[in-house]
């Protein structure tokens, strides 16, 4: 299944490794703005509303 890597494996697959981090965070981080921001609109908007 996993291709033979030779002496390099260590490298290749810690770098899968923190690359898929790295999504993971920024994709987590976009989740959490985004949740934020919509807050935010939903409570610009009530006040719009409420004049």
């Amino acid at each position: 299944m996993m291709p033979d890597l030779g002496k390099y494996a260590d490298a290749v697959l810690s770098s899968y490794a923190v690359s898929i981090l790295l999504i993971a965070v920024l994709v987590a981080m976009s989740i959490r703005r985004s949740r934020k921001m919509k807050a935010y609109l939903a409570q610009i908007e009530e006040r719009v509303k409420n004049g």
